[in-house]
């Protein structure tokens, strides 16, 4: 049997989009994947259509640390229009309901804040990703069937008051996985009095990854007109992800073995939890996990490797 041909080029590493508002991050994803001309690429967690920002885009063997780049802590900035409620809990939805924002200052808006930092729960919302009974909420709710949900503990680090101003109110939000920051914004402006939902939304961080890390669309296109070699240059290490983990350096015989997949042991290794593993402190060769027994065992290694 003829061996199909794969489509693409073999690239690996990490591009940090800056997603354009207007755009579904799989549209996004798509695009990079065509400019890059990859084999295989996925990304790291949707952002809304209406929110622009920092969406990982992992190429190639990069895709296997996709998912600790979901469960990473996430930094948005978050425009709230006060006195609104509306159906998705943002503004492309309809509105529901409409009252007064009455007297808002900042001493006010910082007394209920504090209610919302640290460890709070957050009633998932209808418009989302989320199952039920294998559907997506979404769907249903464009069917306008509402499902019981149940409530999700999530990690609030940082929210903070940028501006206020009459219907307006700006903040900015550090947060951990699974929080849905358009169910913050709603549950905030219940407790103000007046309802509130998201008019405008960016993400500036995810993980170890900052704001000014971040490449447009129009960066990536311009490139690929003028100087594709240089596109490469803009991806980022896929071990770059995981620099909260401890590094183990191995050396090249213990490398051979635990890419065989046998445990290895390796002295003044860490005790317990996920580590980085290199070859001879240089070479990255993937993930793995410190046994009971002390022992090193591979988790996730990297065909580059």
């Amino acid at each position: 049997m003829a061996r199909r041909r794969t489509k693409g080029r073999p690239v690996n590493g990490i591009l940090l989009l800056d997603k354009p508002s207007g755009m579904t991050s799989n549209e996004a994803l798509q695009k990079v994947k065509w400019l890059y001309f990859a084999r295989k690429a996925g990304h790291t967690g949707s952002l809304d259509p209406l929110a622009s920002g920092m969406l990982p885009i992992c190429l190639g063997e990069a895709t296997k640390v996709s998912g600790f780049l979901l469960d990473a802590d996430k930094r948005y900035r978050v425009r709230c229009r006060l006195g609104e409620r509306t159906a998705t809990g943002d503004a492309e939805g309809e509105v529901l309901e409409t009252r007064p924002v009455g007297e808002l200052d900042a001493a006010r808006v910082e007394s209920v804040l504090e209610n919302f930092r640290g460890t709070i729960e957050q009633v998932p919302p209808m418009y989302s990703a989320l199952k039920h009974e294998g559907q997506r909420l979404y769907k249903l709710a464009r069917q306008g069937v509402e499902v019981e949900r149940k409530p999700r503990r999530v990690e609030i680090h940082e929210l903070e008051l940028e501006a206020l101003q009459g219907d307006r109110m700006d903040i900015r939000v550090h947060c951990s996985k699974g929080t849905y920051v358009r169910t913050l914004v709603e549950d905030i402006g219940e407790a103000l009095g007046c309802g509130a939902h998201v008019a405008g939304l960016r993400r500036t961080a995810v993980g170890p990854y900052q704001e000014d890390q971040m490449v447009t669309m129009e960066r990536l296109e311009q490139l690929r007109e003028q100087d594709k070699a240089a596109m490469d240059d803009l991806l980022l290490p896929v071990e770059s992800a995981l620099v909260q983990w401890p590094d183990v350096e191995l050396t090249p015989d213990a490398a051979f073995y635990l890419q065989q997949g046998q445990p290895v042991l390796v002295p003044h290794a860490p005790t317990e939890g996920w580590v980085r593993l290199y070859e001879r402190g240089h070479r990255f060769i993937g993930m793995g996990q410190i046994l009971d027994d002390g022992r090193v065992a591979p988790k996730r290694l990297m065909k580059t490797a």
